[in-house]
This record gives C-alpha cells, structure tokens and sequence, in this order.
C-alpha cells in the first residue's frame, strides 16, 4: 500500500448551478441557494424552503427513454460524472476499464420513487406498480448506472452513512487506488430528496429551519440565531487517480486526498455527543492519516448544519483535536449558501476544498450576523478571504454517530523538484 492520491477532474449539480466556475464564484460572492420549494405544494409544511437545483435537464447527459427509467438522485449522478470526465479530460477508450471503480455515498437514494410508487400501489393496486421501481429506487443503483453507461468493471460500491455517505465514498476510494486494486476511481455523491415524504420526516423531527419569509438567511451556521439545517439537492463528482496514473496521461490536478479518518459517536440517533469526542477522533485520524500536525491545517470545511447542538458539538470537537491551533484555523460552512445535500454534502464540500486549495480563496459563512458565545471560534464571516491554503479538512457527520474526516493537501510536485 502507498502511493499519492490526486483529484484531476470534479463535477457539480448544486442549487448554485451545474457549472464549476459558476459554483465557485457564487460561493466566493457569498450567495446563496436556498430559495422556496416549487417541486411541490409545500404550503402545508412548517419548512417551506429549500436548496433545489434549477433547471436541471437530464437529457443533457442521457437519452429521454433511460432518464425515465432513472430517479432524479441518478440523474445527478450520471450528469456530475459526465462533467466531471470532461473536466478531467478522461478518455475510457485509452484505460483498462477493468481498473476503473465507482464508489458513491447516497443517504436516502431514490425516496421520489418509492413515494411515486407507493401511491400508484394505494390508488391503482399492486399490478399497476412499475417494473422499474425497485432498480429505480435502491440507493445503489447510482454508481451502477455510471458503470453500465462508460463499461466500467473495477469495484462498484455505494456507502450509506447518512450525511457522512460522500465522505465515506471518497475515503474508500482513496485507499482503493492506494491499495492498488484500481487506477481511477469515479467518487463523490447524489441525493435528490426534497420530497414531500422526507420533507415531512425531517420537520417532524424539528430538524429543519422555519425562517421561510427569508430563505436565502435561512442556513446560518454557527450564528447565534440558527434554527435548523436546510434540506439541499445535487451531486458532485471527482475523478480519483494514483499519482503514477495521472501523471503518464499528463492531467491537471487539483489536491492531493491525503488523509481520511472515521469514528462513531455511540451516542444517539440523531443528537451529537455534546463533548465532540467523535468528532475529534475522526479529525485526528485524518491528519494521522496525512501525516500533518493540527497547526498546518489551514482550513476546515466544517460539517456546520445550521442547527443548535450540531454546530456546538462540532466547535468542541475542533478544539478538543486541534488545541491551541482551534483559535488560529479558517472555518467555514457552505452550507450557509448550498443547504444540506445530506448524503452527497461531502462530496460538494470536497470540491470545495479542492478549489480553495487551487485558488487561495477561502469561501464564508453567510448569515453570520450574532455571535454564539458556544461557536467562538474563526467562521469566516460573510466574506470571502484570501488565504494560502495547503492543508484543508472537511468534516461529515451523519445520523447514527458516523464521522468521516477527509484530509486534502496542496499537490506538490516532488519528482519535478527532485529532477
């Protein structure tokens, strides 16, 4: 086992759009996504708002006859996966298709589906129920459909950890290409679940923030007024490959994947451990993991939900793994602009990550405007900043306890330098 893991190539389908510079200068302008739900009557709900994607058009990526066949979480995925070939300039006819992999993370897979099918089972009967709901609905069917559309026969794999899926997808990948099984994996994560079932599940819970006269102030992490977490949709894609691989076809890279730690909280269902001792391990796993100390992260793309205990907890873990370099480190939520993609969160985060490595450019926490005398630590508030980012992390805590940390480092290019 060994060997560098890099990120050539990334693809996003967010509420920010579907294009990567336009993703990334919303996010550096401090826009946000969160707009009310129109892909549904939700006026009967105490959450009204969410972070959909607009004008998404499958055909783009597919034809019409196999989007129909696709719940909308595939759809993403497929879509992400083909921009994110492009970008990286991927040609399948020039690799052994044998040694390409697909792992993804989903936390909810096709729930369109299964609400769609259940009424038609309710209101027609069970002969009227369609064919295709059980391979349109499972959660695995995403990174399945990848491999039948490129022929791909390496690993095919889908986490469900809840909101730490994506992250936990990217890991796995990392170690797979660092184990030599595969030379390329297709990583990242799809969830399409603003529906009125999961819509309905998650405002029982109270999870959900209610601010729905202003949605776009609605996600606030880590500000004293946050009210909830604010469902999201989407998908983002990265293309991971061994160094040696990306090197010899000469691809641009991104960032190193250099680190990756997992913990549980054995706590709750759904509260976080209040004292952040998951939290922490997974982040200190993932710095062991990459080899580098707490005071040369740079950054922290924080898990951040909007919610009152998780962004607390959060904060605690930081400062029990990070010390005296909690107080020093850049953090930020974009989630603040994004909304919550639960399962496929981490994977857009990544990106995130990837591209403040790339530009210098740490991206805010909207909506920062009351500090929380519990969250005192640096969020990036409200806008932008320049910064020389080497080392990032990106956190993904998910119901059940999971925590997935995932380091990312600035490529250098050490044959070059030793040449």
């Amino acid at each position: 086992m060994g060997g560098r893991v890099v990120i050539t190539g990334v693809g996003v389908i967010s509420p920010l759009g579907n294009e990567l510079d336009g993703f990334w200068s919303a996010l550096v302008r401090g826009e946000s996504g969160i707009r009310r739900i129109t892909r549904f009557d939700a006026s009967g709900f105490r959450t009204q708002i969410a972070g959909e994607v607009p004008d998404f058009d499958p055909t783009l990526y597919m034809d019409r006859k196999e989007a129909r066949r696709m719940d909308r979480f595939t759809q993403f995925a497929l879509g992400a996966t083909s921009l994110a070939m492009a970008d990286a300039g991927l040609d399948l006819d020039e690799e052994d298709r044998e040694r390409v992999g697909v792992i993804l993370g989903s936390g909810i897979g096709g729930i369109a589906t299964l609400e769609e099918q259940a009424r038609v089972l309710y209101e027609k009967g069970p002969g009227r129920v369609s064919p295709f709901f059980v391979p349109m609905m499972i959660g695995n069917m995403a990174a399945g459909q990848i491999a039948l559309a490129h022929g791909l026969y390496g690993p095919n794999v889908t986490l469900v950890t809840a909101c730490a899926s994506s992250n936990n997808a990217i890991g796995d990948a990392m170690r797979a290409i660092m184990y030599g099984e595969v030379d390329v994996v297709i990583t990242g994560g799809a969830e399409a679940a603003i529906t009125p079932l999961a819509l309905a599940g998650f405002c029982s819970m109270k999870a959900l923030s209610t601010r729905n006269e202003e949605p776009a102030r609605a996600s606030r992490p880590f500000d004293a007024g946050r009210d909830g977490f604010v469902m999201a949709e989407g998908a983002a894609i990265l293309i991971l490959e061994s160094e040696e691989h990306a090197r010899r076809r000469g691809a641009r890279i991104y960032a190193e994947v250099a680190g990756y730690g997992l913990s549980c909280d054995a706590y709750h269902m759904t509260a976080p451990e209040p004292e952040g001792r998951g939290a922490a391990l997974a982040m200190l796993r993932a710095m062991a993991d990459a080899g580098v100390a707490p005071d040369e992260v740079d950054y922290i793309n924080a898990h951040g939900t909007s919610t009152p205990l998780g962004d607390i907890a959060e904060t605690v873990g930081i400062k029990r793994a990070f010390g005296a370099a909690a107080s020093r480190v850049a953090i930020s939520s974009t989630k603040s602009m994004t909304g919550h993609l639960l399962g496929a969160a981490g994977a857009l985060e990544a990106v995130v990550c990837a591209q403040a490595i790339r530009h210098g450019i740490i991206p805010p926490t909207i909506n920062y405007e009351n500090s929380d005398p519990e969250c005192d630590l640096d969020y990036v508030p409200n806008t932008a900043r320049k910064a020389d980012v080497r080392v990032a992390l990106s956190n993904g805590f998910g119901f059940g306890g999971h925590n997935a940390t995932l380091c990312f480092r600035r490529f250098e290019d050490t044959e070059e330098r030793e040449g």
